[in-house]
């Protein structure tokens, strides 16, 4: 394994590779900044001007856009409460509050620190545990699946703050827009209305950039020309000792868990985050402050997509079998280069699978020296005034959801959600919910309709196979923990 990284550090440090590997990192950090986008158009984009590249340069560019887009989607979420990419939604809940405090340049820095990390780790786990990881993954079929979507969903309960009955009502109506579209078993239409666009559902992205960036634009527009007070001062752009103190634990966490998450086929970097968010929230001493500007809520989340990034390559290569919508688009750029991944790619081509792991380790650096520098840069974008501010956000949420399908039905979609979300935010209903429901709901269905069919409407199969069990055992701690927490703590200051 020695021998094989360092002759595959030789080939990625050649310039062209290295050229290639600065392409791919900083087109894929303008991707992440723009929302609506995401890794996986960027990355289908790319792929014709791959043709007659080395496949190994070409697969350095493509990795390159897919962990670099990752680093991205934390600025505007920071910055502009705009998620660039779905992973980065949960950053929006503490980052943008940090930003609000005069803290921005401490929340981007420690987003790019803790991205180096997890991406670093994650690449060193791609080489140690790739082939005892992907023989796991293989255990994996529906009712797996389906588990580990009922344990995401509990995690709503993590997202609701101390608002519990109204943070239910959100994540309820998530799975209700969940729901909308094509029954993916019998082909049924459900809530479309007559309405094409409904058919695929309702996109994740106009929703998102609906409730997080339209509702803040609105309240923004209610006094357009205050400048608020957190723009005035912006100092100490890069974390202090004790932001350290409170990071380090979360980053490692949510390196692991984004790791693990992405070696689950279909599990992605989306969910990764959102769990080591309600992780970090369970751990802390300190949880109802959660929302309102904790560090270790944009340390955790930044950490495990970047994280998730490198686990979804293990499936990817040792078994040719594509964990996210991304690495599919790179599975069929290694085949269009004459590469077929599987158990095989490793022992029939080391040169190619081991320059591009060791260009994964360049490219986290480069992403680092090319961030770290820009965060001044980026915080003062704080200083623009809202008036001015507003339609910078509205042409980016525009652009950004009509060029993900070139519909503009979606834009209406992302406007109807920036109203709603806008009520949300008077009436005090938390938004992430709503996000996190709408993404799993559809995920669990197909993974339950596809259990049953093997079961012959059996639901005992969700508790005869171990996997499963242990996903729903953890589901049942996560949902009553709080509470037993909650009761013990009441009997024992009674019993004091």
């Amino acid at each position: 394994m020695l021998e094989h990284l360092i002759a595959g550090f030789a080939a990625a440090l050649s310039p062209a590779n290295i050229l290639f590997c600065l392409i791919g990192v900083t087109i894929g950090t303008v991707i992440g900044v723009l929302p609506g986008i995401g890794p996986v158009a960027g990355t289908a984009m790319l792929i014709p001007f791959t043709f007659g590249m080395n496949p190994a340069t070409a697969m350095i560019m493509l990795a390159g856009i897919y962990y670099g887009t990752m680093y991205g989607g934390s600025t505007t979420s920071i910055l502009m409460n705009l998620p660039g990419e779905s992973a980065s939604v949960i950053t929006c809940l503490d980052g943008y509050q940090m930003a609000r405090k005069g803290r921005a340049g401490a929340a981007l820095g420690i987003s790019a620190i803790g991205s180096f990390i997890a991406g670093t780790l994650s690449v060193a786990g791609l080489m140690f545990l790739a082939p005892p990881l992907a023989g796991f993954a293989l255990k994996f079929g529906p009712p797996e699946y389906f588990a580990l979507m009922v344990l995401g969903m509990t995690l709503v309960v993590a997202l609701v703050g101390q608002a519990l009955i109204k943070g239910l009502i959100a994540g309820a109506f998530g799975i209700l827009l969940g729901t909308v579209g094509v029954d993916p078993t019998s082909g049924i239409e459900r809530f479309s209305y007559g309405i094409p666009t409904l058919l695929d559902g309702i996109s994740f992205v106009s929703v998102s950039v609906g409730l997080f960036a339209i509702a803040e634009v609105l309240e923004m527009a209610e006094e357009p020309s205050r400048s608020p007070s957190y723009i005035d001062k912006i100092s100490n752009l890069l974390p202090n000792k004790q932001d350290w103190k409170d990071s380090a634990p979360p980053i490692l966490r949510g390196s692991l868990i984004g790791f693990f998450v992405g070696v689950m086929p279909g599990a992605g970097a989306t969910i990764a985050s959102m769990m080591s968010y309600a992780a970090e929230k369970k751990l802390s001493k300190h949880p109802e402050k959660f929302g309102t500007g904790m560090i270790e809520g944009v340390a955790a989340p930044e950490s495990a997509n970047n994280s998730a990034a490198g686990g979804a390559l293990i499936p990817l290569l040792t078994l040719g079998v594509p964990g996210s919508g991304t690495t599919a688009v790179m599975l069929g750029a290694m085949l269009i280069h004459g590469l077929r991944p599987g158990p095989l790619l490793f022992d029939k081509h080391p040169d190619f699978v081991w320059t591009v792991i060791a260009s994964m380790y360049i490219g986290n650096a480069l992403l680092l020296i090319l961030n770290l520098p820009l965060v001044g840069i980026w915080a003062r974008l704080l200083k623009i005034p809202p008036v001015k501010l507003i339609p910078l956000i509205l042409a980016f949420s525009v652009i950004g959801v009509f060029t993900v399908n070139n519909n503009l039905a979606e834009v209406w979609i992302m406007l109807i959600f920036g109203i709603l979300g806008y009520f949300m935010k008077k009436l005090k209903f938390p938004p992430a919910p709503v996000v996190l429901a709408l993404v799993l709901t559809p995920l669990m269905e197909n993974a339950l309709q596809q259990s049953l069919q093997m079961s012959h409407q059996d639901f005992s199969i969700f508790f005869t196979r171990p996997i499963s069990l242990a996903f729903l055992v953890l589901a049942l701690f996560s949902v009553f923990g709080p509470l037993g927490r909650q009761l013990w703590t009441k009997a024992r200051s009674a019993k004091a």
